[in-house]
């Protein structure tokens, strides 16, 4: 029998030519290496200290606080390239770090906090990354915990070492950068870690006058027009007001009025319009019917399609998953994912196309991915990432971050450490995005640095031989 060779030389490279073209867009949406920044033996990586800032995306570009080989922690940005990514400028020249944090964009400016304690801008280049305006140097006191944007101007909290921690205001130059009103008589400085958020030409935020202890205060941006909101907690000690979140023009926080224990309010701006909504825990005055914001991620108020979504605990189904519309009989129990007075815990609360997900407990499954649409019936364990008891989302150890569509997070399914996963809310479709370091610790310790830019994902991860350094995935 006579066989005929029908694959030539020309046949052969057509045939290979074809299947490059279709291996190429495989291989190049694996998770990559964006770039070694820092390549020396030491494996440090270009991220070297857990207090690290997170990615923050501004025309076109993801910003971020990295460290080669000559610098400190530094600004650095990335267009997704390796010849797009680079140091903006070196802030401390030399091995000292700067140390940048707290992005938040006016406008086509980012400004940011160098080393804890100064307010910078940058539009991307390095002439014009600069110090809006020294306040006052070197002072340990002076840390800046928290930016909040109204009407293009940047507030902050500072302490300029003569009026304690304050409401300051910046338009983003030297002159422009001036203090707001010294609501504290003297030196005593107010809570400067709490957040700020802007309501209807508002800006709230959270302050001590040394008569009515830490409350709810107010500012228009101009002296006579920065007052407390209301005193919530009569006397000196205060309500200790956290969580503040606009939702449709209102503002809704978590108070302690000395009777309720720390409960969900809301306001107006005025003194009568802020008010209890619901006592959640009846007369808890030492209990917490919604936790703190700050608590491990708990009670993070997230709102979705006009409801505000929350963890709250009523003293009979432990901590779980609650929603308001702003009036009490609209403030209620979603569903009691931990039955009995167990904690579900629900954390991290992200909403994705108009579905909330989080992690959360069931008492069964660990902690892992949930989602809700605001019922009972909808809300769902996603998938048993670490089957059985074992926990698959780390109480401590989770970002979960919207990117086109997608959610990514990160998770341990008990076999290749904590990775980078990926959900559409099916467990079909949620999948382990690669096992970038192979071995139960995984290369993803340090999970709050995520951030998309169109279709890919930025992170940072340890593959084991290059240290903590910018990675970037299309998903897939």
């Amino acid at each position: 029998m006579h066989y005929v060779n029908h694959f030539t030389p020309q046949r052969s490279l057509a045939l290979l030519a074809l299947w490059l073209l279709w291996l190429g867009p495989r291989l190049s949406a694996q998770p990559v290496l964006l770039k070694d920044i820092n390549a020396t033996p030491s494996n440090q990586g270009g991220w070297r200290y857990l207090d690290r800032g997170p990615l923050f995306n501004l025309n076109g570009a993801v910003y971020f606080q990295s460290q080669d080989s000559l610098t400190g922690q530094e600004l650095w940005k990335t267009d997704g390239t390796v010849a797009g990514t680079g140091l903006v400028r070196d802030i401390h020249p030399g091995p000292f770090r700067s140390d940048p944090q707290l992005f938040t964009r006016v406008n086509n400016t980012v400004y940011f906090v160098e080393d804890r304690t100064q307010l910078w801008k940058t539009d991307g280049t390095t002439g014009g990354t600069t110090l809006v305006r020294n306040i006052h140097p070197e002072v340990p006191e002076g840390f800046i915990f928290t930016l909040a944007a109204m009407n293009g101007t940047m507030y902050f909290l500072r302490d300029d070492g003569s009026n304690g921690f304050e409401l300051w205001k910046s338009d983003g130059t030297a002159a422009g950068t001036t203090l707001v009103k010294k609501v504290t008589p003297g030196y005593v400085s107010p809570t400067s870690y709490r957040p700020m958020v802007s309501v209807n030409n508002l800006l709230y935020f959270v302050a001590n006058d040394g008569v009515n202890g830490v409350e709810l205060w107010k500012s228009d941006g101009t002296a006579a027009g920065t007052t407390l909101a209301k005193d919530i907690h009569p006397g000196a000690g205060g309500s200790f007001p956290d969580g503040l979140v606009n939702l449709n023009g209102t503002l809704y926080f978590v108070a302690d009025n000395g009777t309720s224990g720390h409960e969900l309010w809301k306001s107006n701006g005025t003194a009568d319009g802020t008010v209890l909504i619901k006592d959640i825990y009846p007369g808890s005055s030492n209990q917490y019917g919604t936790p703190y914001p700050n608590d491990g991620g708990a009670a993070s108020l997230t709102s979705l399609n006009g409801t505000l979504y929350f963890t709250a605990n009523d003293g009979v189904h432990g901590a779980e998953l609650w929603k308001s519309n702003g009036t009490a009989a609209g403030t209620v129990l979603v569903k009691d994912l931990f039955p009995g007075t167990g904690d579900g815990m629900p954390q991290y609360i992200t909403n994705l196309n108009g579905t909330l997900y989080f992690a959360a407990d069931d008492g069964v499954h660990g902690r892992e991915l949930w989602k809700s649409n605001g019922t009972a019936a909808g809300t769902v364990l996603v998938k048993d990432i670490a089957p059985g008891a074992a926990t698959g989302l780390h109480p401590y150890q989770v970002t979960l971050t919207a990117v086109n569509g997608t959610l990514y997070f990160t998770a341990n399914d008990g076999t290749n450490g904590i990775e980078l996963w990926k959900s559409n809310g099916t467990a079909a479709g949620t999948t382990l995005v690669r096992d970038i370091k192979p071995g139960v610790e995984g290369g993803l310790q340090e999970t709050y640095a995520i951030m998309g830019l169109g279709n890919t994902v930025f992170f940072m991860a340890d593959d084991g031989t290059n240290g903590e350094e910018l990675w970037k995935s299309d998903g897939t």
